[in-house]
């Protein structure tokens, strides 16, 4: 039986767990999800991590030809989700998210508005925890393990730890918002909203960075 690289799957390990960051994740699903049920909250927990893992699957086979058939960069696709999350910081920051949910309190039954919104694809799946990083260390780890069965086991081996840490964490999330106040909660999710903000802003600037030094 081939002996496991020990060296790759801690390095593979630590370059996930930097790049996904599992427990900066948390407080903003927690943030995003305040206030809905915990069937929607587990729900939206075991959803986010179940799609982040066939993003990343799915790029760590074959996200370099897709990108490169697209002719799409890297970098570009760093800009654009940048962008994207600091559509969504704005909306917590000035509490928009809140106002969407007062309007709908009047169109439709109370059940149906305790399901609260589906995050799971967007911000939580893509780009917090499959971002332009964990995509890029997928290619780029199965793209240096090519031909080798037992290091690319290692690498999903590796990668799929932190994707189960994120999980435990979300589905943790919940009975810790339960300890605030609505104050509180609010006031924390204009920080994350402000923290969302800035790490959209250095998305696009890395984006934009790369392509230009890349150019």
């Amino acid at each position: 039986m081939p002996a496991i690289d020990l060296a790759l799957l801690s390095a593979v390990f630590v370059t996930f767990f930097v790049v996904i960051d599992p427990i900066g994740v948390t407080p903003i699903f927690a943030g995003l999800t305040q206030g809905t049920s915990a069937a929607h909250r587990r729900k939206m927990a075991i959803k986010s991590v179940l799609i982040a893992t066939i993003i990343l699957l799915g790029f760590a086979y074959g996200g370099e030809w897709l990108l490169s058939a697209l002719g799409v960069s890297l970098d570009a696709f760093r800009a654009a989700g940048g962008v994207l999350l600091f559509l969504l910081a704005l909306d917590m920051i000035f509490e928009k998210r809140t106002e969407r949910r007062e309007e709908r309190a009047g169109k439709l039954s109370s059940e149906a508005e305790a399901k609260g919104e589906d995050i799971s694809v967007f911000p939580m799946a893509i780009p917090m925890v499959a971002g332009p990083g964990a995509i890029a260390s997928a290619m780029l780890f199965m793209s240096g393990a090519s031909g080798d069965v037992v290091a690319q086991g290692v690498i999903l081996a590796a990668m799929g730890a932190n994707l189960l840490v994120c999980l435990v964490l979300f589905l943790l999330a919940g009975p810790l918002m339960r300890l605030m106040g609505d104050t509180i909660a609010a006031m924390i999710t204009r920080i994350l909203g402000v923290i969302l903000a800035a790490l959209a802003a250095q998305f696009i600037f890395d984006g934009i960075s790369g392509a230009l030094l890349g150019g």
